[in-house]
């Protein structure tokens, strides 16, 4: 409970009925806007992958997954997916998805190693999408593109939630800042990347965070990330590594940067191949998704992920993620956010 925070005066704008309705408001709505902007179809996606096929999400790679046998297969191991990353690629393939359409899906997944806080706990709820690009798409700029229209679908639903509960008051600023983790390492050299983070979202309000996963010129990379996915090597813009980031805003009401999605290009080939070198995974490439990837049967293709109950806590200015999401949490824990009058589901 290190990183519990405990706001002063905090005081719920909305009951819990009427959290409830808030909730499914900003995600009907949300969802209908990200799939309208970005040209996305919802398809149906899996709870657990088979280990073994290279298809789960590795986090930051140290992460455990939940497993478990499977009595009509021999016991074999079923993985309860961190997230969809790879598995959406295999199905824009499935689907022969043309460049500039893509899917989505309602990611549901259980993070048992995850540090329970105001925004982090067991379970896991958000948007993954995944859309075909093309190789003159592997720019910057359209990644930019992208997010800004992303940005647009949160700001509409904000004014809607607005309108929807008039106690309720929008911060979000109209336009999000870009900026390369390797340039805010250098304004805050001393600073932590959460530190870091927390000070470029105070001075802009919405933040896009450039090049997470490759090593900064202090010999570290701002924040983890898996080799088989995001393309965080790839030189892009003034001679910056990245063609993958974050989308932080910062949050009055915790007083600190909060991150929505996670989001980037993928990896083709060549940068695959050069990643897992770099992690030294290269025993990976020869699993079910790296091969399918390596034999160009997987499109190129941009993606990512969109955090619902994270939204849903920006959005109706919640405390405590626990105020959105019904989730197990330390009883001292749920013992304080009831005195503090945020009361967990």
């Amino acid at each position: 409970m290190s990183k519990f925070i405990k706001p002063t005066n905090y005081k719920a704008l909305l009951d819990r009925r009427q959290t409830e309705q808030g909730i499914k408001l900003i995600k009907d709505f949300f969802e209908q806007n990200l799939s309208t902007e970005l040209r996305l179809h919802r398809v149906t996606a899996p709870l657990f992958v088979l280990k073994g096929l290279g298809i789960n999400d590795d986090l930051n790679g140290v992460e455990r997954p939940v497993t478990f046998p499977i009595k009509d297969l021999d016991d074999a191991c079923a993985e309860v997916v961190h997230s969809l990353a790879k598995w959406k690629r295999l199905t824009l393939a499935e689907y022969e998805i043309e460049p500039g359409y893509g899917v989505y899906t309602d990611m549901n997944a259980i993070r048992a190693d995850e540090e329970l806080d105001n925004i982090h706990s067991l379970y896991v709820d958000q948007w993954d999408w995944e859309a075909v690009i093309t190789p003159k798409d592997r720019t910057v700029a359209f990644l930019k593109d992208v997010v800004r229209r992303i940005y647009h679908a949160i700001r509409r639903t904000e004014y809607l939630v607005c309108e929807s509960y008039r106690q309720v008051k929008p911060f979000l600023p109209s336009d999000i800042h870009f900026i390369h983790s390797e340039e805010l390492l250098q304004m805050y050299p001393d600073m932590t990347p959460k530190e870091r983070e927390d000070e470029i979202c105070k001075k802009y309000g919405a933040v896009f965070l450039i090049g997470i996963g490759g090593d900064l010129s202090n010999g570290e990379p701002h924040d983890g990330r898996a080799p088989d996915y995001d393309d965080w090597s790839t030189v892009g813009e003034n001679g910056l590594k990245g063609l993958n980031g974050d989308i932080l805003v910062w949050y009055p009401v915790l007083g600190r940067s909060l991150e929505l999605s996670s989001m980037g290009i993928r990896v083709d080939k060549e940068a695959l191949l050069r990643q897992l070198e770099i992690a030294g995974k290269m025993d990976r490439k020869d699993l079910f998704f790296h091969q399918q990837l390596l034999s160009d049967h997987l499109p190129l293709s941009i993606g990512g992920g969109i955090g619902q109950s994270r939204l849903c806590l920006m959005l109706l200015h919640k405390a405590h993620i626990g105020e959105i999401q019904a989730s197990i949490w330390p009883e001292e824990m749920r013992k304080e956010c009831e005195q503090l009058g945020m009361p967990l589901i």
